[in-house]
């Protein structure tokens, strides 16, 4: 894992917008505090791409190049970033990570999979590729294959064959770690690095201290919270949606509200250490369960070596080549791809996969944050979609099996003539209210026999708004105009105590309100048996 994150943190630095040094520091704070604090024990959090650059594209109008400037700014920056994730903890906000459901999990982890494999291809081929999609990169390579480096392609392909190997012969074994070995031993024997394979090259040196970044005016303040709420958005939904998908696969749980604390805490350490802005990466987590990893115990290591490298080790892993960097990334990112998911969902609901295929999409042809987004409302627009229409029944008997069940599930069932018990699968409220009250009145419209009583059973039904509550009051008027009854069964204690603040158990009569099905039948049956009898004569 540290020879893995040492050269990326290195890269993230400057493409922070700061000196490369500083990304190396900026890992040392998150590595320990995520350890103790975070909720996840497979997610590893420091720098990574996505607010990398959102840092850069900050700070960068403000520092006008000055190099100084600039650290400062990322460090403030960082540290206002923890305060918004410090706020959205003590505000609970975490329930918003429920809104990712399982194929928004599935198809982010596939998006971020192919992002990976496309951010390694120029590193295996010794290019410099222009375009930063997969599609446009193969096309690069299509279209000039003599600038491909064939010692550092067949080494990149050695290593993923290697890591693949020993993935199907010897699952326990930790396959990266001896990659890295192997690797390392290749080019020290063969003096790769001088025959243009790409190497991590000279690591500076040097450890962060203690202090408080300073210097910013009230309007430099007031433009760096801005920008951090949407780097503290961004950073969160990464942070959770990486730890829930690894969590999913592993069989365990995280806390929202607690990932957010972490994710402040670890922003708040950077500020406080001359960092950056940082969230999770799913790289280096992927790299970690690949490697077997199950507790935070592996970052804890990992934070010793890079203290250790920082200090001692440079030499050694100047020598890794970046080719292997980039095979351990691919063979990280296949097994983030879960076919096996893609299957069960289309198997299940074509909608999931839909869903799940969507989100893959967005997060590869948009950014993380947008595909999410997108995702998200479409199960939401789903979600509603299914509110404002959701399933209803008329119960009827049905031969040789107790009680009353839905007469379309079964065939000879057959409702009690006169008596319609209709069922609405769904809490009552201002976007399903004219949807009941019109498909309620079909079902009376469609019984054969005159219906004398209708009975709602409300056991689908939690609780009410006053939107729907006025629909219910306008549905008895209008079965009311009819003569027909209107009784509600299986009515919970808090829905009662709704309707009887909305008017509408005084208009109803609580007489009308029944504790149980069999009860509502046995009254109905008993009315109709008297209203049949013949009047006694007089005296």
């Amino acid at each position: 894992m540290a020879a893995y994150l040492v050269p990326q943190c290195l890269a993230y630095g400057e493409l922070a917008g700061v000196p490369p040094i500083h990304g190396l520091w900026a890992i040392l704070p998150p590595l320990l505090l995520y350890a103790l604090i975070g909720s996840s024990p497979q997610l590893s959090v420091g720098p990574e791409s996505t607010t990398a650059v959102l840092t850069a594209a900050t700070i960068a109008p403000l520092a006008a190049g000055d190099g100084l400037a600039a650290t400062e700014l990322s460090s403030l920056l960082a540290l206002l970033v923890g305060l918004v994730c410090f706020v959205g903890a003590w505000a609970r906000l975490g329930f918003l990570a429920d809104l990712l459901s399982k194929p928004i999990l599935v198809g982010y982890m596939a998006g971020v999979a192919m992002i990976m494999i496309a951010g390694q291809i120029g590193k295996i081929c010794g290019m410099a590729l222009e375009s930063e999609s997969l599609p446009g990169q193969l096309l690069e390579l299509l279209q000039n294959p003599g600038s491909i480096h064939a010692p550092t392609l067949l080494l990149a392909l050695g290593v993923l064959a290697f890591l693949l190997l020993v993935q199907r012969r010897h699952p326990q074994a930790p396959g990266p770690l001896l990659a890295v070995l192997l690797a390392v031993a290749l080019v020290s024997l063969g003096n790769l690095d001088q025959r243009g394979v790409a190497v991590v090259g000279a690591i500076p040196t040097g450890l962060p201290h203690l202090a408080l970044p300073t210097g910013a005016s009230a309007e430099t303040l007031k433009y760096l919270v801005s920008a951090a709420v949407g780097i503290a958005l961004v950073g969160y939904s990464d942070n959770v949606l990486t730890a829930r998908s690894f969590a999913d696969r592993g069989g365990y749980r995280i806390d929202a509200n607690q990932e957010l604390l972490a994710l402040g805490a670890v922003n708040v350490g950077n500020g406080l250490m001359q960092g950056f802005p940082v969230s999770s990466s799913g790289s280096r987590t992927a790299i970690g369960d690949a490697l077997g990893s199950r507790s935070q115990l592996f970052s804890l290591v990992a934070f010793v070596v890079v203290l250790a490298v920082l200090l001692v080790l440079r030499p050694l892993l100047a020598l890794f080549p970046t080719a292997a960097l980039g095979a351990i990334v691919i063979y990280a990112a296949l097994r983030l791809i879960d076919i096996g998911e893609f299957r069960r969902m289309r198997r299940f609901k074509r909608s999931e996969l839909r869903l799940a295929l969507i989100t893959t999409a967005g997060v590869l042809f948009t950014d993380i944050l947008t595909g999410v987004g997108l995702a998200v409302a479409l199960s939401v627009i789903d979600l509603f979609a299914r509110l404002m229409r959701p399933n209803d029944a008329v119960m009827g008997a049905v031969p040789n099996l107790a009680g009353l069940h839905d007469v379309r599930d079964w065939e000879g069932a057959t409702t009690i003539p006169g008596l319609l018990i209709y069922r609405y699968d769904a809490p009552l409220c201002f976007a399903n209210a004219e949807n009941f009250r019109s498909r309620a009145l079909a079902a009376i419209e469609a019984e054969a026999t005159p219906v004398q009583w209708f009975v709602l059973n409300a056991e689908a039904i939690v609780e009410i708004d006053i939107t729907a509550a006025d629909g219910m009051l306008e549905l008895q008027r209008i079965l009311a105009a009819r003569g027909i009854v209107f009784a509600l069964a299986r009515v919970k204690q808090d829905l009662y105590q709704q309707l009887v603040r909305a008017g509408l158990v005084e208009r109803i009569g609580a007489q009308w309100f029944f504790p149980t099905l069999p009860t509502a039948v046995a009254a109905f049956t008993a009315r109709r048996d008297a209203a049949a009898r013949p009047p006694l004569p007089s005296a």
